[in-house]
């Protein structure tokens, strides 16, 4: 396990190494730079100041070597200056950064919670009324965007009960109820999308499982149901059901982007579009690369579960 381990953070390292570069070359092939932002914003170009300010920046300097100071910076834990705010990134990052992790990690409870429970009950009614109803509202939940959903929440809100979310963003340190307040709703409209596509992989996965001898041979003994399907079948379908909740983790830290302009949420994936627009490359960059690092961690984590899930797996290291 442990040769198992170390190999993957190889791998790990090699493909977050190959996201920096893509990352990076990316930014410097979208047109114009910082600097034509900020001399058009004042309404004049003056090229002296704008060859001061690029040497400033750091931004006159060949793509190589500022893409070796980036990552130089990037290992020692230095994530560089905002060029717009000139401000440490880390200042501008750190405090919106727990409010995309919270939302993120609310709208995955929801979605596991809702998701697995209706995708096993799926499976054992199969082709009954309920197991209609329940595919049903899973293609809803596929269909709708979540954001569309975020705003109809809102909508019915107002119009029926007269009440808001707060639209300033309120820390659970200050105030915990209210900060529940404003996170549930956004929370389930996301939740809501993936707990759909969690039910379906769950209801196939168990299906499968469901038509294996060792399930005939407990119901042809006379077991009961709840062990048969939860502590049997649903521990040995629930491989893939976990491999899509790690990848759904990951799609949520970067994927909240409308949701958290609709609910005015002050988090990363909001900053993020901000800061492309304005070219604030430290920003974008190592926005991105947190987001490369949440996908590859959780896709390592999910690895790791497998063998705790199912003994017979065993990772060979050749």
């Amino acid at each position: 396990m442990r040769a198992y381990i170390v190999k993957r953070l190889i791998v790990a390292v090699a493909t977050l190494l190959g996201m920096s570069i893509l990352v990076f070359a990316l930014m410097r092939l979208a047109p114009g730079n910082i600097t034509d932002i900020i001399f058009e914003s004042a309404g004049y170009v003056d090229e002296e100041d704008k060859k001061r300010l690029e040497e400033e920046l750091g931004i006159d300097r060949p793509i190589a070597a500022q893409y070796g100071r980036w990552l130089a910076d990037l290992v020692r834990g230095e994530l560089g200056k905002s060029y717009r705010f000139d401000r440490p990134a880390w200042e501008i990052i750190q405090p919106r950064l727990p409010v995309t992790v919270e939302l993120a990690v609310l709208a995955l409870v929801f979605s596991v919670v809702l998701g697995v429970p209706t995708g096993v009950i799926s499976a054992i009614r199969q082709d009954r009324p309920l197991d209609y109803v329940l595919r049903v509202l899973s293609l809803a939940g596929l269909s709708m965007p979540s954001f569309w959903l975020g705003m109809i929440i809102i909508l019915v809100l107002v119009r029926s009960l007269g009440w808001i979310p707060s639209v300033t963003y309120v820390s659970p340190f200050d105030d915990l109820w209210a900060n529940l307040a404003q996170f549930l709703l956004p929370a389930l409209a996301v939740g809501y999308r993936s707990s759909a596509l969690i039910m379906r992989f769950t209801r196939s996965a168990m299906l499968e499982v469901l038509r294996e001898d060792y399930i005939r041979t407990a119901w042809a003994k006379g077991q009961r149901e709840g062990p048969v399907v939860w502590r049997h079948a649903l521990k040995n379908a629930s491989l893939p059901v976990v491999t899509l909740i790690g990848i759904e983790f990951a799609f949520l830290i970067g994927g909240l982007i409308v949701t958290e302009t609709v609910f005015n949420l002050p988090g990363v994936a909001r900053y993020l579009v901000d800061a492309i627009l304005w070219r604030d490359y430290p920003i974008v960059q190592n926005l991105t690369m947190l987001i490369a690092v949440v996908v590859v961690l959780a896709n390592l984590a999910v690895d790791l579960l497998y063998a705790w899930l199912d003994p017979r797996i065993k990772y060979e290291t050749a």
